[in-house]
């Protein structure tokens, strides 16, 4: 048929071939070049957007650290009219409060604006046990370490409720099986000795204070517990829900102990309750939040670790506000913990895994 319309088949059959053999080379670099370029790029927006987060994280552990730092200032200034159990409930079922509108609001806005609403999974046994948990541990934090001041000296307390990194570490190394670099470890070492530097002065070792020393270290241990969890925890829940959870299990376990000790629960003065709020917004929900948000892309050995600046950034705003004097010592050891915070943050162990 191809020579009756003078065609020369041959001449079909190679242009065939050649256009196949065009076409799927064609398409074989095409596809090449894609695979070639765009795993680099990928992986280099994906090392980026972890960079981005990991500094936003320290930022935003850095603002918690300053608002956490100014509890002991607010702390002071309530408990001229009422005492420690009740600054602490009052701190604690305020920002619930807090916490509860904030969630309210936030869910409000995503209805009216129509934003698309991240489907989560309902609670299940072992979430509601582990926000139990965490409101108990806190709790149980914050009572030890107020029995342990009144069982023996401000500075054998500070040393030991300091030592919460160690715990910190150890737990993640025991239960979660964490592995931390030479320079993790050397910078808490290097941050850890600084902290006990700043109580060393006053540091006392005698037997009549053995009670108060361990329920200080029972207190590191427990917050040691808290930030675990709360790590656990972020990876479901946003730090809000965590924290509503943990004040309002605080405030019911806190408010027995305020009623049994024939205490005043509320304060009586406008001055009073301008500085529980102050405490409950600033510290509580403003310093406690952000440093959980922070556990979303930190590991909580970190975090820890970092809460050593927390009695430095104190004692210094105790020596401009309240003129308590700093030696030349006391400079010293702040250098020690900034140095060794400065080694940890350098670490590989700082991001979460």
């Amino acid at each position: 048929m191809s020579k009756k319309l003078g065609l020369p088949e041959p001449n079909i059959e190679i242009q065939r071939n050649i256009l196949e053999k065009t076409e799927l080379n064609s398409a074989l670099t095409t596809e090449d070049k894609t695979i070639v370029s765009g795993k680099p790029d990928s992986l280099k927006n994906g090392e980026l957007a972890d960079s981005q987060g990991k500094i936003w994280a320290i930022v935003s552990l850095s603002a918690a650290l300053l608002a956490v730092s100014l509890a002991a200032i607010f702390i002071r200034l309530s408990e001229r009219e009422i005492s420690p159990n009740a600054t602490v409930f009052n701190r604690l079922w305020i920002a619930t409060v807090v916490f509860g509108v904030w969630n309210g609001a936030d869910a409000a806005r995503r209805r009216m604006s129509g934003a698309q609403v991240k489907e989560r999974s309902n609670y299940t046994l072992q979430d509601v046990m582990l926000l139990i948990a965490v409101g108990v541990v806190s709790s149980a934090s914050v009572g030890f370490w107020a029995w342990s001041l009144s069982q023996t000296n401000v500075a054998n307390s500070t040393v030991l409720r300091n030592l919460t990194p160690l715990f910190t570490t150890l737990g993640g190394w025991l239960l979660l099986g964490r592995r931390f670099d030479n320079r993790f470890l050397v910078g808490l070492a290097v941050a850890l000795s600084g902290a006990i530097a700043i109580g060393i002065d006053d540091l006392q070792t005698a037997g009549d204070h053995l009670v108060g020393d361990v329920a200080a270290l029972l207190s590191a241990m427990f917050y040691a517990g808290n930030l675990l969890i709360s790590e656990h925890l972020r990876t479901k829940f946003p730090a809000t829900t965590i924290l509503m959870w943990r004040c309002f299990m605080g405030s019911i376990l806190v408010l027995p102990l305020v009623l049994l000790a024939g205490d005043r629960v509320f304060p009586y003065s406008e001055q009073g309750w301008l500085t529980v709020i102050a405490l409950a917004v600033i510290c509580q929900a403003f310093g406690q939040g952000l440093l959980i948000h922070s556990l979303g892309s930190l590991s909580s050995e970190f975090v820890a670790f970092f809460l050593l600046l927390e009695p430095v950034i104190t004692a210094i705003m105790a020596w401009v506000l309240f003129s308590e004097s700093l030696s030349l010592f006391n400079w010293f050891a702040f250098s020690v913990v900034l140095a060794g915070i400065y080694l940890g943050k350098s670490s590989g162990s700082v991001a979460k895994k």
